[in-house]
């Protein structure tokens, strides 16, 4: 690997001492946002993303309501905000990417740079599918009828096709059409050649956004984080006007404080604040570092934090009130069935002539009734095939999330009038939201590299080109038949534990190898005012402990229970669980391994460097130049001591 400028620090600092100050004087080549609300516009696209869509819906519907929604908050503000601040004053003060602020506050600490970029090059890689996957909706949304409508026929055209049958057409859509899904990970399948052709115009979109860096990238954002609010409005009204919708609304809010007691429900709160809000991948500091050094960031912090909050809040209610609509018309479909085949029994003598539902009863009549038998009558209803249709029952089936965006979503989008238009608006919207975030990723990974390492930096434009065409190449495993499994690996373990160790590292250096008082007094140098003082104890003592309790618990719970996956069953149309094969697991554990493996190695590679640097005798003073040559500054930005790099702006980029 090419040495950095800046890979020879234990010259000027031997012990691998962190530095005494972290604010510098501030370099005037370094390229800067257009406008603050582009700065906030980048930071809010790349913390809203698809999860505030589905993730946030499925577990606020699963973990009591609006008892989640208050546990969530109260985390957010334990361990969400002071992290978020803590990343944001950084990458602020020091006007670097990860590996640089890192590296600058102690030389042992840059291994949680690399680590940064790599958990971010592994979500990439995934996330840019799921924006390919949404670019083949789009472009299927502009038929009538949509194509997820109804059950196409088998070759003979006179029966439906029976995979469709036994499931729906949507879910037919997804698994065959769309994924053309292998039965498990172990069959490959082949290459889904629309899906390729998807991905590749996915990381095309990438690549040109972010082709001049932060002066393409910001313009885009001023689209793509805006767009996604003027659709969730658009649906949130037009699902209020529909039947069910306030129906969906109660059961979302409805609260179950008992789930307070239940300690997984505490460890999926947490972690959905953690990802919600983007700490660990270094993005956070990447945006802050173009910020000019009087930017109150602590302002910052609390705006993003909130948008996003009432952000998932108001796609919550988007969600819940159109699948509400969408639970009440399959609930009143099930209660005109079952109310059909009551009187068949009755006549045919199968039942009793015991008094029945009339036929015009709504749902909520139809389930009062049936709640009301006994159990001996109860029990021989289902062995018949009728039971009760309740709207809740409904809205617990296909809510998590790609099957609450393709399946769930998008079957309730099929009983709107003018079907095709809300469609488009949906996946447009998903596009949106997955490209703001992805633009978010990639600066995560290229900033940091392009402060480290000047001859990257020089060819800014080239090495962009070829980070995209790389995640286009190795994104081609996520498109086999069988590539929705690797999604949901890659989903599931890629980023979980490395980000836990990340963030736990960062807030250890800050708070105890740097000092949380001293990083403070830089912030007060910074910005003229002293931050809260609670702050340093939230650093020193309880994000930190949270952060490794969140550990231990997920570390936990991956050693109680052998990794499984859900797979497609093509016979029975149906999910079911598999477990890991013996291959994938050691490809599960490598992805751990490997992305975390950073912070160890630069540590002990570091010590070594200290360690051999101490072994070269000094230059005795005569043999300097007459000791006339005035010292290199720390703060100068070309100083090899500090591990502060100049940064050239676009317009000076050659290709």
């Amino acid at each position: 690997m090419e040495k950095s400028k800046a890979d020879l620090e234990s010259g000027a600092n031997h012990q691998g001492e962190d530095n005494g100050e972290l604010l510098l004087d501030e370099p005037s080549v370094r390229p800067a946002w257009g406008s603050k609300v582009q700065y906030i516009l980048a930071q809010v696209g790349f913390s809203v993303g698809l999860g505030n869509v589905w993730r946030f819906p499925y577990l606020c519907h699963q973990n009591g309501g609006g008892a989640f929604l208050l546990l969530y908050l109260l985390l957010l503000f334990v361990i969400g905000i002071p992290l978020f601040f803590l990343e944001l004053a950084a990458g602020q003060i020091i006007r670097q990417g990860s590996i640089g602020v890192w590296k600058h506050i102690n030389p042992r600490l840059v291994g949680i740079g690399f680590a940064s970029c790599i958990v971010c090059s592994f979500v990439a890689l995934y996330y840019n599918v799921i924006i390919a996957w949404s670019i083949y909706y789009l472009g299927n949304s502009f038929q009538l009828p949509l194509p997820w409508e109804s059950c196409p026929e088998v070759s003979n055209h006179t029966e439906e096709e029976m995979e469709c049958t036994l499931s729906s057409p949507t879910t037919f859509f997804w698994y065959r059409n769309a994924l053309n899904v292998t039965g498990s990970i172990e069959e490959s399948g082949g290459f889904n050649l629309a899906l390729a052709g998807c991905l590749f115009a996915a990381w095309a979109l990438v690549c040109l956004a972010m082709i001049k860096g932060i002066k393409s990238s910001g313009k885009v954002l001023y689209f793509s984080s805006l767009f996604p609010y003027v659709v969730l409005l658009c649906f949130l009204v037009r699902a209020l006007l529909l039947d069910g919708a306030m129906d969906g609304i109660r059961i979302m809010f409805t609260p179950k404080l008992s789930i307070w007691g239940d300690m997984q429900v505490w460890r999926q709160a947490a972690t959905q604040v953690f990802f919600a809000l983007g700490l660990g991948f270094g993005t956070i500091i990447a945006y802050s570092s173009y910020n000019p050094r009087d930017n109150n960031c602590h302002i910052d912090g609390l705006l993003v934090a909130m948008v996003n909050f009432f952000t998932s809040v108001l796609a919550t209610l988007v969600v819940f009130a159109v699948l509400g609509f969408r639970a009440t018309i399959i609930a009143q479909d099930c209660v005109e069935s079952n109310i059909d085949r009551l009187y068949h029994l009755q006549l045919n003598g199968s039942l009793p002539h015991d008094p029945l539902p009339a036929r015009n009863v709504s749902t909520n009549q139809y389930s009062v009734w049936y709640q009301g038998l006994s159990n001996e009558t109860a029990t021989q209803l289902l062995d018949l095939g009728v039971g009760d249709c309740r709207i809740e029952d409904e809205m617990n089936k296909g809510v998590e999330g790609t099957g609450l965006a393709f399946i769930a979503f998008t079957e309730a989008m099929t009983l709107f009038p003018t079907a095709p238009f809300w469609s488009v608006l949906f996946f447009f919207m998903l596009l949106n939201l997955g490209l703001s975030t992805m633009l978010g990723n990639m600066q995560g990974i290229i900033t940091p590299l392009l402060d480290n390492f000047q001859s990257l930096h020089r060819r800014r434009t080239l090495f962009t080109v070829v980070c995209c065409l790389i995640g286009f190449l190795f994104g081609l495993l996520f498109v086999q038949r069988s590539g929705s499994y690797f999604v949901a690996m890659f989903d599931d373990y890629s980023a979980t534990l490395p980000l836990l160790i990340v963030v736990a590292c960062e807030a250890f250096a800050v708070a105890w190898v740097y000092g949380a008082d001293r990083f403070l007094d830089d912030i007060e140098a910074m910005l003229g005012w002293r931050p809260w003082r609670i702050y340093s104890y939230m650093w020193r003592f309880i994000s930190l402990a949270s952060m490794l309790c969140l550990l231990l618990a997920s570390l936990v719970r991956m050693s109680l229970s052998r990794p499984t996956y859900q797979a497609w069953n093509k016979e029975e149309a149906d999910k079911q669980q598999l477990e890991y094969p013996p291959w994938a697991l050691g490809l599960l554990i490598g992805l751990i391994v490997v992305a975390a493996l950073p912070i160890p190695v630069m540590f002990v590679r570091q010590l070594l460097l200290e360690r051999l640097a101490s072994a070269v005798p000094a230059v005795p003073p005569e043999e300097e130049d007459n000791g006339e040559e005035e010292k290199e500054s720390p703060a100068d930005p070309d100083c090899q001591s500090n591990g502060y790099l100049p940064v050239q702006t676009e317009d000076r980029q050659g290709f």
